[in-house]
C-alpha cells in the first residue's frame, strides 16, 4: 500500500483497460425494443468483481445491449445480498458478487429472470491437443467445430497445444467435440500424456518416419551405389516399377500416410494448409511417376514435422514446469471421528489439494513443497519462495507469516492454515494469467496473420503457373517444371514465420514468470520496450515503507547502547510506527531490556515513563524545550570524534570550556531533517542522553536498479510521491532518479503521468498496485510491486513484480528489448528465407530436399530454439551487482552528506 503522506484516499480501479467498452455495432445490433442507454454502470467489461463474498458468473445471452444490461443490473440488485453487478452485454455475460449468508445463487437467477432474461447453463472443458502446433493446425480444428451445435464460444491455443470451448451442456457434449477434433486429423490426449518433449521421437509418426527413412535409403543406394541390384520387376501402361521404385513407395506409404490423413482432412475442412500442399504435392508426384521426389517429400516433410513438435514441446514445457510446482495432494490434519479427539489426537490424512477447504492445517515436512495458500500456525523454517516470487534467497517463516503454495520448505517442520482454495493461490492466478497472455495477440503476431493471409495462395497460384504455363506455352519439359512447381509449394508453407512470434512471447512470458515477474501479455511485454519514460512510486518502490533508525547520536558521556536502550524502553508501549522502529532496531542489536513504570504520552509532543527510578521522555526537541533544555548547548564526550550510529562524523560539535558541544537547535537537528528524517531526542529531567532519527528506509537496491533502467534505454526515470519536498528531493537524489514530483494526490499523480505521455510516446508506471491503481491504469504499462498474495494488483497491473524486489524491473526491462529484438530477428529471417526459396525455385536453384530442409525444418527450428534463448535474461546475475552498487551508493551519500556538514 502507498503510505506517502496524501496517498490515504482509495480510489476506483480501472477494470477495462484491457477490455474497451461495447462499440457502437455493437449497440446497433441490438434486437430489443427499448431504447439502449449507454449508462456506464451497464457496460463495465472488467472480467471479475472487487470484493469480499462470492461471485457467480451466468451467462444471459439475450442480454445484448447497455440497455438490457441496465434492467439486469437493477432487477438484481434489488436483491440485499448482491454486493456488485458486473454486466457485459458484448458476451453476453453476468458476473455478480453476493453475500452466501444473505442470498444464494437461486435466489439470484430468480432476479434475473424476472428481468425477462433466459440464463444459459454452460460448461467449459479444456482439451489437450500437442499435435496442433501452428495458426494451420488450429485454423482446422476451428473449422470442425464450428459445424457442432451448442458451443457458445471456444479457444485454440496452438503454442499451448490446447483447446477451450465453453458450451451448452443440454445441447452438446464432451464426447461432441472429442469427435470434432478427431474430425480434423488431430488427436485428443490426456494432458499428463507428454512428460517430456523427447517423448516425440518415440511416437508412432516417428516409428513410420524412421521406417520411411530406411526404405528412402535403400532406394536412394539402389538407384545411384549398386544400380545392378535395380531390377525392373515390371512395366505396366508404360510405368517401369523397379526394385527402388518400390522401396520409394513404401516410403511413401509409411512415411507419408500421416501427411495424406491430414490432408484428407484439410480438404474436408476447407483449409489451405501445409498438409493439403504437401499431399498434393505427394499425389501429384506419384501420379506423373516420380517416386523419389514423392518419398523425398514424404519423409523430410515428416521429419520437419517432428522437429516442429519437439520444439514447439520445448516451449510448452516452460509453462507445463509452472503449472506442475504445486503438488497435487495435501496432508491435513482431521479430526479421527471421535467426539473426543484433541488437537493432538487429530489425525494425518493425505488428499488431493482440490479437496482442501480454507480453513484446514496442512502439515509440510522439510523438502516438501507448500500445497496451498495459507498463514503458519506452527514451526519455524526457511521457505524458498523463487518459484513464486523469483527471489533466491529463502525468506525465514514462524507463526503467523504468510506462505504460498509452490514455495519450498528448507529445514523446518511447519503447520498452515489454509487461506485459499487450490484453484484460487496465488500460483494457480499466476498460471491461469500466464495461460491468458500466451491468447492476446502482438502487433508482430497481427502483421503476420495478415501476412500469411495473401502469402499462401499467391504461392500456390505461383506453383500452379509454374507447372503448368511453360509446359504448355513454351513445350518446355513437364517433368522440370513439375519439380519445380512441387519445390515452390514446400515453399508455401507460412509455418515458419507463423509461429516466430508466438514462440518467443511463449517463452519470454513464462521464463518472466518463473522469475517471478508476471506479464498478463505479449503486448505489455513487446509495448515495455517501446518505453522511453518510467515514472515510479516513491514509498513501497523505491522505499521499503517501513520506518527504520538511520542516526543514533550519544549525548552527555552516555553511549549507543544507553541511548537505544533507554528510547526502546520508553517507546515499548506506544503504538506509533516510529516507537516500534526504535524497539525493533534495538532488539536487532541486542540492546538490554529495562523495565519501565507510569508510562504517559504526552499528546503531540511525546512519551515519559520511570525508569530506573528516573522520569524519562523521549519526543520532540520541543518536548525539551519546554521542559528547559537549551538546545543550542549540548554537551558531548570530552575528547573524540562524535559519530552516529551510521558511522558519519558529526563535524559540528565545538569545544566549551567544559568540553564540546552540539547545537541541536540550529544545526544537527535540521540537518537531519533536512535529510527526511524524523528526530526523536531522549533523556531525563536533568540531562538530554541522545538524539535517534527515523527514515523510510531507502531499498538497497533502488539506486543500482534506476542506473540499470537509464542504461538499457529509458531516457528519464521520474519519482512521483505524496511525500514532502524536502524528503522526495532528499531520496530522489539518493537513487539517482531525474526528476522528483512531491506532495501529489493520487488524481496528481494520473495527471503527471499523462503530462510524461504528451513528452514521450510510451511511459511505465511502476507502484504498489493499490493507491497506485489510476496512475498505473494511465500509463503506456502498469507494473506493480510486491503482487504476491495481492489480488487487487495482479487484476490491476499490466505487469505484476511478484517480489518486493526492485531488480526485477531492470530485468523486465532487460526481457522485453531481448523478446523484441527475438521477435525481429525471427520475423525478419523467416521473411528473407521464405522469399529467397520462392524466387529460388521456380528458377531450378533450390531442390525439394533443401525446401524442406532450410524453408520449413530449418526455419521452424531455428525459430524457436532462439525464441528459447529468452530463458538465458536471467535477473539474479543482476543481484549481486545490485548489492554492492547499492553500497557503493550509500558510501558516497554519506560521505556527500559529511561533507555538506563540515562546510
Amino acid at each position: 500500500m502507498n503510505r506517502d503522506s496524501h496517498d490515504t484516499e482509495e480510489v476506483g480501479h480501472d477494470h477495462g483497460r484491457d477490455h474497451p467498452p461495447s462499440s457502437d455495432d455493437d449497440t446497433e445490433a441490438c434486437g430489443c425494443d427499448d431504447g439502449c442507454d449507454t449508462d456506464e454502470s451497464s457496460t463495465s467489461v472488467a472480467s471479475g468483481l472487487d470484493g469480499d463474498g462470492q461471485t457467480l458468473r451466468l451467462s444471459v445471452p439475450e442480454m445484448d445491449c447497455p440497455s438490457c444490461a441496465e434492467k439486469v443490473t437493477k432487477s438484481v440488485r434489488g436483491d440485499a445480498g448482491v454486493s456488485d453487478v458486473d454486466a457485459q452485454p458484448t458476451t453476453g455475460t453476468l458476473y455478480v458478487q453476493y453475500d452466501p449468508a444473505a442470498t444464494d445463487d437461486s435466489a439470484v437467477r430468480s432476479r434475473v429472470e424476472s428481468a425477462g432474461y433466459a440464463i444459459a447453463d454452460e460448461e467449459t472443458v479444456t482439451f489437450s491437443v500437442p499435435e496442433m502446433d501452428c495458426p494451420s493446425c488450429a485454423g482446422k480444428v476451428e473449422n470442425s467445430l464450428d459445424g457442432v451445435s451448442g458451443i457458445v464460444d471456444f479457444e485454440t491455443q496452438p503454442t499451448a497445444g490446447k483447446v477451450t470451448i465453453r458450451y451448452n451442456p443440454d445441447e452438446a457434449s464432451r464426447g461432441d467435440f472429442v469427435a470434432a477434433i478427431e474430425g480434423a486429423g488431430y488427436a485428443v490426449e490426456d494432458d499428463e500424456g507428454a512428460d517430456s518433449p523427447h517423448d516425440v521421437w518415440r511416437s508412432p509418426r516417428a516409428l513410420k518416419t524412421w521406417g520411411g527413412v530406411a526404405f528412402l535409403a535403400v532406394g536412394l543406394g539402389l538407384e545411384f551405389v549398386v544400380e545392378g541390384l535395380d531390377l525392373v520387376l515390371a512395366a505396366p501402361a508404360g510405368y517401369e516399377i523397379s526394385v527402388a521404385w518400390v522401396s520409394y513407395t513404401l516410403a511413401v506409404l509409411l512415411a507419408g500416410i500421416p501427411i495424406l490423413r491430414n490432408g484428407y482432412y484439410s480438404a474436408k475442412n476447407l483449409s489451405l494448409d501445409i498438409d493439403l500442399l504437401m499431399t498434393a504435392g505427394i499425389v501429384g508426384a506419384m501420379a506423373v511417376n516420380m517416386p523419389f521426389e514423392a518419398a523425398t517429400l514424404a519423409v523430410l516433410f515428416s521429419v520437419a514435422e517432428l522437429l516442429e513438435r519437439f520444439s514447439m514441446d520445448r516451449a510448452r514445457n516452460s509453462l507445463r514446469e509452472l503449472m506442475e510446482l504445486s503438488p497435487d495432494t495435501a496432508t491435513v490434519l482431521r479430526d479421527s471421528g471421535s467426539s473426543e479427539t484433541s488437537q493432538a489426537e487429530r489425525e494425518e490424512v493425505v488428499v488431493p489439494v482440490e479437496d482442501v477447504t480454507v480453513g484446514e492445517t496442512v502439515i509440510v515436512r522439510p523438502g516438501d513443497r507448500v500445497p496451498l495458500d495459507g498463514t503458519v500456525t506452527e514451526g519455524t523454517s526457511a521457505v524458498d519462495e523463487s518459484p513464486i516470487t523469483g527471489e533466491s534467497v529463502p525468506v525465514d517463516k514462524e507463526p503467523g507469516s504468510e506462505v504460498f503454495a509452490g514455495s519450498i520448505v528448507e529445514e523446518g517442520y511447519l503447520e498452515i492454515e489454509t487461506t485459499t482454495p487450490a484453484s484460487e493461490s496465488t500460483l494457480s492466478k499466476v498460471v491461469d494469467m500466464v495461460e491468458d497472455a500466451n491468447r492476446e495477440k502482438t502487433e508482430a503476431e497481427r502483421f503476420i496473420d495478415r501476412f500469411a493471409r495473401y502469402y499462401t495462395p499467391i504461392i500456390v497460384v505461383g506453383a500452379i503457373a509454374t507447372a503448368t504455363v511453360p509446359p504448355l506455352l513454351f513445350e518446355e519439359p513437364f517433368r522440370m517444371w513439375f519439380v519445380r512447381a512441387l519445390t515452390l509449394l514446400v515453399v508455401a508453407c507460412p509455418c515458419a514465420f507463423v509461429i516466430s512470434t508466438p514462440v518467443s512471447v511463449v517463452s519470454g512470458i513464462t521464463s518472466a514468470a518463473r522469475n517471478g515477474v508476471l506479464v498478463k501479455g505479449g503486448q505489455h511485454l513487446e509495448a515495455m520496450n517501446d518505453v522511453d519514460a518510467v515514472a515510479v512510486d516513491k514509498t513501497g518502490t523505491l522505499t521499503t515503507g517501513e520506518l527504520g533508525v538511520t542516526d543514533v547520536v550519544a549525548l552527555n558521556g552516555n553511549d549507543e547502547s544507553d541511548v537505544l536502550g533507554c528510547a526502546a524502553a520508553i517507546e515499548s508501549r506506544s503504538e506509533h510506527p516510529i516507537a516500534q522502529a526504535i524497539v525493533e532496531y534495538a532488539a536487532d542489536r541486542d540492546v538490554p531490556e529495562r523495565d519501565i513504570r507510569e508510562f504517559e504520552s504526552i499528546t503531540g509532543k511525546g512519551v515519559k515513563a520511570v525508569l530506573d527510578d528516573k522520569v524519562h521522555y523521549a519526543g520532540k526537541p520541543g518536548l525539551f524545550e519546554s521542559l528547559g533544555f537549551d538546545l543550542e548547548h549540548t554537551h558531548v564526550q570530552a575528547d573524540g570524534d562524535v559519530r552516529s550510529d551510521g558511522g558519519q562524523a558529526v563535524e559540528d560539535a565545538r569545544n566549551c570550556d567544559h568540553g564540546r558541544y552540539l547545537d541541536l537547535a540550529n544545526e544537527v537537528v535540521p540537518r537531519l531533517q533536512a535529510e527526511g528524517k524524523s528526530v526523536v531526542l531522549v533523556g531525563t529531567e536533568d540531562e538530554i542522553e541522545g538524539v535517534v532519527a527515523v527514515a523510510d528506509t531507502v531499498r538497497p537496491e533502488s539506486a543500482w536498479a534506476v542506473s540499470r533502467l537509464h542504461d538499457h534505454g529509458i531516457s528519464k526515470v521520474v519519482m512521483l510521491t505524496g511525500d514532502n519536498e524536502r524528503t522526495a528531493q532528499v531520496i530522489g537524489e539518493r537513487v539517482g532518479v531525474d526528476e522528483v514530483r512531491a506532495d501529489l494526490l493520487p488524481e496528481q499523480k494520473v495527471e503527471a503521468v499523462r503530462e510524461l505521455l504528451a513528452e514521450h510516446d510510451s511511459v511505465a508506471m511502476v507502484g504498489d498496485g493499490v493507491n497506485d491503481a489510476p496512475a498505473l491504469a494511465a500509463a503506456t504499462v502498469g507494473v506493480a510491486m510486491g503482487a504476491a498474495g495481492t489480488d487487487t494488483a495482479l487484476e490491476t497491473a499490466d505487469v505484476a513484480l511478484l517480489s518486493d524486489d526492485l531488480t526485477r524491473l531492470p530485468y523486465l526491462v532487460d526481457l522485453s528489448n531481448g523478446t523484441s529484438s527475438v521477435i525481429r530477428q525471427n520475423v525478419w529471417a523467416s521473411l528473407l528465407v521464405k522469399g529467397a526459396l520462392a524466387v529460388a525455385a521456380p528458377l531450378g536453384v533450390i531442390s525439394v530436399a533443401t525446401a524442406i530442409i532450410v524453408g520449413d525444418m530449418g526455419m521452424s527450428l531455428g525459430v524457436t530454439t532462439n525464441a528459447l534463448r529468452l530463458a538465458g535474461v536471467d535477473p539474479e546475475s543482476a543481484v549481486a551487482g545490485a548489492e554492492a552498487d547499492a553500497g557503493d551508493a550509500e558510501s558516497s551519500v554519506d560521505d556527500s552528506l559529511a561533507d555538506t556538514s563540515a562546510a
